[in-house]
C-alpha cells in the first residue's frame, strides 16, 4: 500500500451482487467500486477478486484500498463564493451571473468548478477517484441563483440519482415579454440542437432530443412585461428560455432566444442590464447521505430586483 492509500473495511450482509453491496457499504459510488475491482484493490476474506457480479455470503470480511485522489487538471483559484449550506458531502453556492460553472473552450479558468477547488482544499475526497468538485447540474453563465455540487463520491451519486428521476425542486424567477394567457400553465416540448445554428437549443420533434417539462405561474405583470415563477421537471440546457421563447414569451435581456419589446428598451439600456433576466430563487433534494430533506430559497440579485422596480414604475 502507497502511503497515501487508505483502506476501507468491514462485513457483507449477503445476498447481493458483489459491486452493489461494496457501494452501499463503503460510501463510494458502484461506478468507483467496479474501477477499483478493475484494478485489484478489493480482497474478499483476504483474496484478491474482480469480478463484480460475485455473490459473497452473508459475514464475508471485505477490504478496498482506496488510492489517494489525483490531483484535478483543473487550477484552485481563490474567487468569492456566496455560501448558502456547507458539510463534508456536499456545498449548495448561490451563483452569481457571469460566472460560467464549468471549464470548458473559452472559460478555461475563472469558472465555479476553479472556485470551488480553492474553497473546498484538502475535503474533496475524490470523485471517480479525482479530487474536483460532482457537478451534477449546471446554470447558465448569465443566469444566477443556486447550485448544489457534491464533494464526495457518495454524495455524487445519490444527488445524481435524485436529478436523474426528476426528485429535485428547483423553481427559477424569470421576467419575460408580454403577459402570459391564461397566465399559468405547462410547456411540453423536447429540446435539442437547433438545426440551423449549433450554439442554440431549439424545440425538435418528437424522438429527437431530450423531454422537458416547465410549468409556469405569473406572479406579477407590467405593461408589456411579467415576472414568473417557473418550476422544473426536468432539466434541459436552456429550457426555461427555449420553452417560454416557444409560447411568446421570451425573456427580458435573453441575447439568443429573446426580443425586448420597444417600449422596454429604453429600461434594459438605463440599467445595463444585458442578460437573461433568470434567477434559480429554490432548490430542495434529500441529502444524499443523511437522508434529511434539504430546502433552499435565494432572494432576487440587485440587478433583477433593480429591473423590477423600473417595469412597476413604468407600468
Amino acid at each position: 500500500m502507497n502511503g497515501g492509500d487508505s483502506i476501507i473495511s468491514g462485513t457483507l450482509p449477503g445476498g447481493e451482487r458483489l459491486d452493489k453491496a461494496l457501494a452501499e457499504a463503503s460510501g463510494l459510488s458502484r461506478e468507483r467500486v467496479k474501477a477499483l475491482l478493475g484494478e485489484g484493490r478489493v480482497a474478499l476474506s483476504g483474496r484478491v477478486v474482480s469480478q463484480a457480479s460475485l455473490k459473497p455470503g452473508p459475514g464475508t470480511s471485505f477490504a478496498i484500498t482506496v488510492p489517494a485522489a489525483a490531483p484535478a487538471t483543473a487550477a484552485a483559484q481563490d474567487i468569492p463564493l456566496s455560501i448558502v449550506f456547507e458539510d463534508e458531502h456536499l456545498i449548495v453556492v448561490d451563483k452569481p451571473a457571469g460566472l460560467v460553472v464549468h471549464p470548458a473552450a473559452g472559460n478555461l479558468d475563472g469558472t465555479l468548478v476553479n472556485a470551488l477547488l480553492h474553497h473546498c482544499r484538502g475535503q474533496l475526497s475524490g470523485i471517480g477517484g479525482v479530487a474536483r468538485p460532482g457537478i451534477v447540474h449546471r446554470i447558465d453563465k448569465d443566469t444566477s441563483g443556486l447550485l448544489v455540487v457534491a464533494k464526495t463520491d457518495a454524495a455524487h451519486e445519490g444527488l445524481a440519482r435524485q436529478f436523474a428521476d426528476h426528485s429535485i425542486h428547483r423553481a427559477y424567477r424569470a421576467v419575460v415579454a408580454g403577459t402570459p394567457v391564461p397566465p399559468s400553465g405547462t410547456v411540453r416540448g423536447n429540446i435539442g440542437r437547433s438545426a440551423t445554428n449549433r450554439k442554440k437549443m431549439a424545440l425538435v420533434p418528437e424522438g429527437h432530443g431530450k423531454h422537458a417539462v416547465t410549468h409556469f405561474k405569473t406572479i406579477e405583470s407590467f405593461v408589456s412585461a411579467s415576472l414568473i415563477e417557473c418550476r422544473l421537471e426536468t432539466g434541459r440546457t436552456h429550457q426555461v428560455r427555449v420553452h417560454m421563447a416557444s409560447i411568446g414569451h421570451p425573456l427580458l435581456g435573453d441575447p439568443v432566444y429573446g426580443r425586448t419589446p420597444q417600449r422596454l428598451r429604453p429600461i434594459l439600456t438605463q440599467l445595463h442590464f444585458a442578460r437573461q433576466a433568470l434567477h434559480a430563487a429554490e432548490l430542495g433534494f434529500i441529502h444524499p447521505v443523511t437522508g434529511v430533506a434539504q430546502s433552499f430559497a435565494s432572494a432576487l440579485p440587485a440587478d433583477m430586483a433593480g429591473l423590477l422596480v423600473e417595469l412597476r414604475n413604468a407600468s
